[in-house]
Order: structure tokens, then C-alpha cells, then sequence
């Protein structure tokens, strides 16, 4: 494109915006030398300089050619707004070349151009997955309003919010780059098609106490120079993200390292692999959570026939939607414990508002109705009035039931009502007390010996929670779960403060004091009749029961039960699953399910010789599960939820193996065809039990197999070759059946065609004979017939 100016290019406004000079001075840059520098040259155009200077006419529909793509418009559209590049180029002042067709050439790829036509002529925009090619040809085209509104539309804004988001963010490109450059050369130095990386994302630099407590937590901004220095830390990372003062959190971020590492042409995989847990000073701990970055620079070739999916859950799913870096769980919807009670606090505070206002909004309109039907009905007799203040004061009363329903003091009750009920005998001292509860009474009261006074005061207030709970058995089950996490928060932080006792202590105090107090709850608070929790045990044993045809292939199980270690190590992580039904206390449950997880890190490290990734024990936990079908599953996972101590859960082995139970309990809820790699019509002939996967065949049983196993396999070989038969049989029966029916039919038909071809005509019965002369007319006048005559001889 050739442009030939007079005029001065003038400077860029500060702003950024093209105003029509800008845009002249962008189409002035490929511009063909002047009549002066002609002159010394060769001529690069047809025309004289001099006419040149000549306003060039455009016609008032204007065929256009742009990169080969042909558009007609008007010049009026071409010249819509003024400071664009398009209404400098067909403003006369400039040469515009022409194609051999006679149509305006603009040397720009015309994929978009008819988008950016739509906008000058109707103010139409572009779908969202156009916008942002649309914004490119805009700002080439110095459109503004065009601009404006892209930049309104998804996905420019939100990446606009995002990009605000990365400028609080320090170092963040830097540290991009180093994450590519470092995934580079493990790449290059392995050999490999991919590298693993270890990233650091937290949010708040202050680490994470075991036990929140408040004046712990105040030295997040009192604590002097010194002590900030006890507190300085460098996670054993390759790279680290933050902190940063900003809504988003610990997932937004990540969200964006993945995008923008996409956008580089890389396939990027993250997981958390847990937390630094680093000590630092005192009880403070580093609870910063680390990620596992897999770089992938090429995939591996794989046929659709060999290619598997398997299973894989994001381990940055089982922390808390928060980002404190503690384990959340699906019954606290996706929040730790202490998230889930502030979110929970929050409200319940706002609905006891939102009815305290209710309360009072209904009270005031009674008044004011019953103040104007006084007034308007003062002439009504003395009854009719009685009447009307009846029913205003039982009005009053039931609002102001509703207030002391609403209000704090309702749950605790009068201290007298309380003396009264404490006068009652307790069923539960009366009853006889069970060897169990006897001996883990004895053991709590040998435990606090050793605590003196401390242990005292912690006997007392256990006694007395214990009592509490007593008379608030007709709570919801988590109301009283609510009242058990406040008493274990409480007795902690009162440990911590009043008694100074060291936090490895207090968490073995508390672990007692869970013990104690869920030994003698236990037959009250699990699986309590006013919940569904029995009805969900049952669902997931049908469930688990109806997918008893799953193998370890399809689930893509790193485990090899050939092996006889690995056997073993099944058998075990199956009895301590089970296991986990018989335990009472929440910490003994909690013990079973850390067993089994270790024995199948195990089982997977015989097996592959290494050690086992997030990726590989899930999908065993999954096949362990469907295996050993614990009893009450649904049950044990609520009761370790409501009743646990936090801490368990939040942190360390045990919380993160109970949030891998909770997810794999959630798959096997959701499991489908596309999960198992199945088509739908075979996972459909499985799950209704018409068929079933092909057995291992006899001829690739190891020599030292187990005879029972394979005696096992040979009879349901046999029993299925039974039940095929028979559903030959069966099959044979009805369509033989079907037959028969179908002949029966067939016969009637034809015989009912027959009759209605031929029917069938009954005659009446003939009349006598009569003489053959009887009816001649003439009879009369024949002569008399012959008589015999006798002659005598």
C-alpha cells in the first residue's frame, strides 16, 4: 500500500489512543518518496508528482480488497468516525492502489475485516470466540468505540481482571520463565518428554498455627524485628508465589500459571502434594502448600486401542476452597474445619437476624392494625372489642415466642429449668456401664494424674460437657457436633493459655479427651435415627455391590496381586477398611484408614519399584473399597466429620488420607461408563448382570497359584456357561411359544376367510310329491283310467 502526504506526521498522544493523525502516521510507513526524492530516482508510481497533490475522488460505493478477501461498501461507512485509520485512508488525501479489478487494495489479512464492516454499519459485534482477533484488526484500524465495547466483552475483560490480579503479583513473569527454562533443562538433561517441578503458591506470608489461637494469631503484626527474623523462610522449592494482598486466591493463581503456560504451547499437569510443615519457632509450623508442576514438551503416540484414561483428581481439590492450606471435605463443602465453623457462624448469624427483624416487622404491623380498626371501630359493642384485644394479645404472644426461639439465651435455657432436670435421675448413670467405658475411664483419670492441677481442671470440664450433652440429646446431630468442636476449641486454647502446656502435649491431651468423651456418646451420636445416614449406607453397598465386576485393569491399578507380598498387603488395607466400623473413638477410625492407605503405598511400590504417586493411590483406594465394601461407610465418614478433633483432619497423614477416602467414596457415587473406559451398552450388560468381563484364562494362571482361586474361576466359568444355556433355552421356549400362537392364529383366520367366502345356506324342508297329472287343468275331460278287469275261465 503506497501513501503519498504532504503533511507533517503528528506526535502520539499520551494516552495510547490513535486519534486520524496517528493513524495517517501508521499508513505514512511504507509510503512511496516524495517528488524531491523522485527526482534522484527511479519513479516507484505511475502518476506525475504534481498530481499527486490532487484530492483523489472516491466513488460512493467502494469495492474493497483486503488480503484477497473482496468486500463492497459505502464510503459513508469506510468514514463513520473520524479518528480511525480507515477514515483517513478514504478521506482523498492519500493514494490508495487498485487491484487489476479496479478495487482499493489494503495489504491486511481479510479474515476479520467483515466483522469490523458489521460494527461501522449497525454497531453489530462479534461472538465471543471472534473477539479476540476482532480487537487486533480494531487496533489496527485505530477504531475506538470498536475498542471500547471488545474490551467489555468476555474474553478480553476478564483477561483485563486477571492482568490487574498478575500486577500485584511481584516477580510473576520472571518466575514464569524461570518455571519453562528450569522444565527445559530437566527435560534436555533427562532425556524425557516431560519434568516435574516443584511450585510454592500461598497467599499470606504468616505461617499456620496447630491450634488457631487468638493471641497467638495477634503477632501476625505486633511481632518485633527479631522475631520477624525467626519467621523467615524459604520453602525447598524451585519456584515460589507469593504472598499478595488481592480477593483472589491460591486457585485463581494457579488458574493463571496454567493459561499462560498453555498459551506457550505446553501441556501442563499440577497436583498438591501437600505442605512444607517445616517447624520454625516455638509452635509455629509452615503450612505454605507445594504443587507438583509436570511440564510436558510432546505427547507419546498412542493408538485408541492401547490408550486408557485413568483415574486423576487434582490434588489441589482436597484443600480448602480458602487457601489456608488445611484439607477441606465434601461435608463441610470443600472447607476445613475452622473455615467451614467461621462460614457457618456467619450464617447463622445472618438468619438469626434476618427473623429477629421478621419478628419485629410482623409485631409492629399487628399493632398498626389493630390501632386503626380502634380507631375506626370505636362505636362496636363491648364484645365485638374483647374480641379484637383476644386476638391482638395472642398475636403479641406468638411473636414474642418467635423472638425467645430466635434469640441466644433460648438454647442454654433458665438456670432453673436446668436445676430441676439435674435433680432427675440420668438414665445413663443408672445404667450399668460397659467394661469398655470402665477401662477408658480409668485410662483418662491415669492420664491427667500426671497433669496435676491441670488435669483437675480438665476432668472437671469434660464431667460437665458430658452432663451438657446429657440433656441436649433432642439437638440435631449437628447442633450437637457444633457444641463437641466448640469444647474441643475451648479446653485447647484454655491449655494453651491459661496452663501453658506445649502444643505436643495439648495434642496428645486432646486425643484422651476424644477418647473419653466419644466412648460414652457413641450410641447416642452415630448414625442417629433422625438423620439419613442409615438410608446412605444402604445406597452405597447396592452400589458398590451391583459394580462387583470391576477389575483392577479398568480402573488402571498399579498393583500386581500375582505377587504374593502384594496379595498380602491387599488382604491387610482390605481388614483395616473393614476394620474401621468396630472402632468407637474418631482418631481409632482415622488409625484404620491411615493402615490401609500405607498398605497400599506398599503394594504399589513392590509392584512398580518406586514410590507411589497421588495418581496411583486413589485408584487403588477405589479398587480396595469396591473390594472390601465396608459396612456402614457413610456412617463412619459423617461420624469422623462431626466428631473428630480439627486438627486431625486439617492436617498431617490422616486428614489427607481421609479426604481421598471422601473422594473415592464420591467416584465410585458418580462412576460411569466413560470413568471405566467402557462403552455405555457394556457397562449397561454389567451393571444389569447379563454378562460379565472375560475371565483370566487357565492357560495364564502362574504355576504356584492358589488351587481355591482356580477352582473359584473354573466354576463360574461353568456357572455362566449354565446361565447361557439356560438363556438359550429360555430364549428357544418363547420364540417356540410365540409360534404356536402365531399358528393358532393363522388357522382361524383362514378358516374365518373360508366362512365368509362360502357361507353356509340351510334350505326349508321340500313339500310332498303330488301325481304327475295333479296339476293338469285338462284332467276332466280325459276318459277314466283302465280298470283291471277278471276274466273267469
Amino acid at each position: 500500500m503506497v501513501v503519498v502526504t504532504g503533511r507533517e506526521p503528528d506526535s502520539r498522544r499520551q494516552d495510547g489512543a490513535m486519534s486520524s493523525s496517528d493513524a495517517e502516521d501508521d499508513f505514512l510507513e511504507p509510503a512511496t518518496p516524495t517528488a524531491t526524492q523522485a527526482g534522484d530516482a527511479l519513479p516507484l508510481l505511475p502518476q506525475q508528482p504534481e498530481q499527486l497533490l490532487v484530492p483523489v475522488q472516491f466513488p460512493e460505493v467502494v469495492p474493497l480488497n483486503i488480503g484477497g478477501a473482496h468486500f463492497t461498501t459505502r464510503l459513508s461507512t469506510l468514514r463513520r468516525y473520524e479518528d480511525t485509520m480507515l477514515a483517513a485512508m478514504f478521506s482523498g488525501r492519500h493514494y490508495i492502489p487498485t487491484d487489476a479489478e479496479g478495487r482499493y487494495f489494503i495489504d491486511r489479512d481479510g479474515t476479520h475485516f467483515g466483522d469490523v464492516l458489521n460494527f461501522l454499519r449497525s454497531g453489530d459485534l462479534p461472538p465471543r470466540e471472534r473477539v479476540r482477533a476482532v480487537h487486533k484488526e480494531a487496533q489496527y484500524y485505530a477504531i475506538g468505540p470498536l475498542l471500547e465495547q471488545l474490551e467489555n466483552m468476555q474474553p478480553l475483560k476478564g483477561e483485563k481482571v486477571r492482568q490487574a490480579f498478575l500486577g500485584l503479583m511481584p516477580y510473576y513473569k520472571d518466575h514464569l520463565e524461570r518455571i519453562v527454562e528450569i522444565a527445559r533443562l530437566r527435560a534436555v538433561q533427562r532425556k524425557a518428554r516431560f519434568a516435574k517441578l516443584k511450585v510454592c503458591v500461598f497467599k499470606e506470608e504468616m505461617p499456620i498455627t496447630p491450634y488457631e489461637c487468638p493471641l497467638l494469631n495477634s503477632l501476625r503484626f505486633e511481632r518485633s524485628e527479631s522475631d520477624g527474623q525467626l519467621f523467615e523462610h524459604h520453602c525447598e522449592v524451585d519456584v515460589s508465589f507469593g504472598p499478595w494482598e488481592a480477593v483472589a486466591d491460591v486457585y485463581d493463581l494457579l488458574h493463571c500459571l496454567v493459561t499462560d503456560l498453555s498459551a506457550q504451547g505446553l501441556t501442563v499437569d499440577h497436583q498438591c502434594i501437600g505442605v512444607c510443615d517445616k517447624h520454625l519457632v516455638n509452635h509455629y509450623y509452615c503450612k505454605r502448600p507445594i504443587y507438583e508442576f509436570k511440564i510436558t514438551w510432546c505427547r507419546k503416540k498412542m493408538s485408541l486401542k492401547s490408550e486408557r484414561r485413568g483415574i486423576h483428581v487434582d490434588q489441589s481439590e482436597l484443600l480448602c476452597k480458602k487457601g489456608c492450606g488445611y484439607y477441606g471435605n465434601p461435608a463441610w463443602q470443600g472447607f476445613c474445619s475452622k473455615c467451614w465453623r467461621e462460614e457457618y457462624h456467619k450464617a447463622r448469624q445472618k438468619q438469626i437476624q434476618e427473623d429477629w427483624e421478621l419478628a419485629e416487622r410482623l409485631q409492629r404491623e399487628e399493632e398498626e392494625a389493630f390501632a386503626s380498626s380502634q380507631s375506626s371501630q370505636g362505636a362496636q359493642s363491648l364484645t365485638f372489642s374483647k374480641f379484637e384485644e383476644k386476638k391482638t394479645n395472642e398475636k403479641t404472644r406468638k411473636v414474642t415466642t418467635v423472638k425467645k426461639f430466635f434469640s441466644a439465651s433460648s438454647r442454654v435455657g433458665s438456670k432453673k429449668a436446668e436445676i430441676q432436670e439435674a435433680k432427675a435421675p440420668s438414665p445413663s448413670i443408672n445404667r450399668q456401664t460397659s467394661i469398655e467405658t470402665d477401662r477408658v475411664s480409668k485410662e483418662f483419670i491415669e492420664f491427667l494424674k500426671t497433669f496435676h492441677k491441670t488435669g483437675q481442671e480438665i476432668y472437671k470440664q469434660t464431667k460437665m460437657f458430658l452432663e451438657t450433652m446429657h440433656y441436649k440429646r433432642e439437638l440435631s446431630i449437628e447442633e450437637q457436633s457444633e457444641c463437641t468442636q466448640d469444647f474441643y476449641q475451648s479446653v485447647a486454647e484454655r491449655m494453651q493459655t491459661r496452663g501453658k502446656v506445649p502444643p505436643e502435649k495439648v495434642e496428645k491431651i486432646m486425643d484422651q479427651i476424644e477418647k473419653y468423651i466419644m466412648t460414652r456418646l457413641y450410641k447416642y451420636v452415630f448414625c442417629p435415627e433422625t438423620t439419613d445416614d442409615e438410608k446412605k449406607d444402604l445406597a452405597i453397598q447396592k452400589r458398590i455391590r451391583a459394580l462387583h465386576w470391576v477389575t483392577p485393569q479398568m480402573l488402571c491399578v498399579p498393583v500386581n496381586e500375582e505377587i504374593p507380598e502384594v496379595s498380602d498387603m491387599v488382604v491387610k488395607a482390605i481388614t483395616d477398611i473393614i476394620e474401621m466400623d468396630s472402632k468407637r473413638v474418631p482418631r481409632d477410625k482415622l488409625a484404620c484408614i491411615t493402615r490401609c492407605s500405607q498398605h497400599i503405598f506398599n503394594a504399589i511400590k513392590i509392584t512398580k519399584n518406586e514410590p507411589a504417586s497421588a495418581d496411583d493411590f486413589l485408584p487403588t483406594l477405589i479398587y480396595i473399597v469396591l473390594k472390601g465394601n465396608p459396612p456402614r461407610l457413610q456412617s463412619n465418614i459423617q461420624y469422623i466429620t462431626r466428631f473428630c478433633n480439627p486438627s486431625r483432619l486439617m492436617t498431617g497423614e490422616d486428614g489427607y488420607y481421609f479426604t481421598n477416602l471422601c473422594c473415592a467414596v464420591a467416584f465410585i457415587e458418580k462412576l460411569d461408563a466413560q470413568s471405566l473406559n467402557l462403552s455405555q451398552e457394556d457397562f449397561d450388560r454389567y451393571m444389569s448382570g447379563q454378562t460379565s468381563p472375560r475371565k483370566q484364562e487357565p492357560e495364564s494362571w502362574a504355576p504356584d497359584a492358589c488351587l481355591g482361586v482356580k477352582q473359584m474361576y473354573k466354576n463360574l466359568d461353568l456357572l455362566s456357561q449354565l446361565n447361557e444355556r439356560q438363556e438359550r433355552i429360555m430364549n428357544e421356549a418363547k420364540k417356540l411359544e410365540k409360534d404356536l400362537i402365531d399358528w393358532t392364529d393363522g388357522v382361524a383366520k383362514e378358516v374365518q376367510d373360508i366362512v365368509e367366502k362360502y357361507p353356509l345356506e340351510i334350505k326349508p324342508t321340500a313339500q310332498p310329491l303330488a301325481a304327475i297329472d295333479s296339476e293338469n287343468v285338462e284332467n276332466d275331460k280325459l276318459p277314466p283310467p283302465l280298470q283291471p278287469q277278471v276274466y273267469a275261465g
